[in-house]
């Protein structure tokens, strides 16, 4: 098959230019459901440009990639997606610790009853939804792989997350969002977020590459820590502990996976090397099954 181009520079100025373009219009539209279209359309740019440039690149190769990343089910290790699943939950529960001890609330170890937040008087509970499928779409159905194709994994988790944190910079801007609500409360928490995307970035490539660049792998957890960050009932001072607690857990797993974060075989060519690594896994698969049968 022929070798594809990765062109992250032109992939990601097309995001920026309709997510931002969508997500400004929607100011004009302050709680009315024509706020929720046009925030959803920004949202839903990512993964729609994701799919126009595998499917119009006239690559067979990129466009295999994709489908296995998809519906490859065989490249999905539940091992790891349960010690991703743990890392996050003991993180959590390190952080209020901490916050505890220093005076905060012990009910910060229960559930909410509600979301924080509602854009255009659409479910805070469907977008977390549609986001964790949608956003990972996007991102590791091309964007992620753009900068892993030229780089480290460590060097691309920095700045894949540095980039994911600018997308989401209009949001600030829009009532009823949850970047929004944190505009409300100073500075510090708005810093906060941006830089908690760094050690959370570097725990969703871990687990993406593990998994063997599965898209469904990272849906999973997507999905579980949005719900889990909304439905905990940590106060915002809490999660400033929180980040810090992640920069840790994050250090951990680049230093226990070195050899992973700072390999550079798959530089210049992940594609090839990932579907060899596939048919080598169909290959087994096949020869199991029949074996199975009789």
């Amino acid at each position: 098959m022929e070798h594809y181009t990765y062109r992250p520079v032109r992939f990601y100025l097309t995001v920026f230019a309709f997510t931002w373009g969508f997500w400004l219009i929607s100011l004009l539209f302050k709680n009315t459901p024509l706020m929720f279209v046009t925030m959803l359309l920004g949202l839903i740019a990512p993964s729609v440009i994701a799919v126009v440039t595998i499917l119009t690149s006239k690559n067979k190769m990129l466009k295999e990639d994709l489908k296995r990343k998809l519906i490859g089910c065989y490249r999905i290790r539940p091992l790891y997606i349960l010690i991703a699943v743990a890392i996050f939950g003991v993180a959590v529960a390190i952080s209020i610790g901490i916050s505890v001890l220093f005076g905060g609330s012990p009910d910060q170890f229960s559930f909410t009853e509600d979301f924080s937040f509602s854009i255009g008087g659409t479910s805070a509970l469907l977008t977390i939804l549609l986001a964790s499928v949608i956003e990972e779409v996007a991102w590791r159905g091309y964007g992620e792989d753009a900068v892993g194709q030229y780089h480290t994994w460590f060097w691309e988790s920095i700045i894949f997350a540095s980039i994911w944190a600018c997308w989401h910079l209009p949001l600030f801007l829009i009532p009823g969002t949850y970047q929004y609500t944190l505009t409300q409360l100073g500075p510090i928490y708005i810093i906060n977020f941006l830089v908690s995307t760094i050690p959370i970035d570097f725990i969703q490539t871990w687990l993406y590459v593990k998994n063997r660049r599965s898209m469904l792998a990272t849906i999973i957890f997507h999905l579980f820590i949005n719900i889990f960050q909304e439905k905990i009932a940590m106060t915002p001072e809490t999660k400033i502990i929180e980040t810090g607690v992640f920069c840790v857990a994050s250090a951990i797993i680049v230093i226990i996976n070195k050899d992973m974060f700072f390999d550079k075989k798959h530089i210049g060519r992940l594609l090839e090397m990932q579907l060899e690594e596939d048919d080598r896994s169909e290959d087994k698969l096949q020869k199991v099954s029949p074996a199975v049968e009789r």
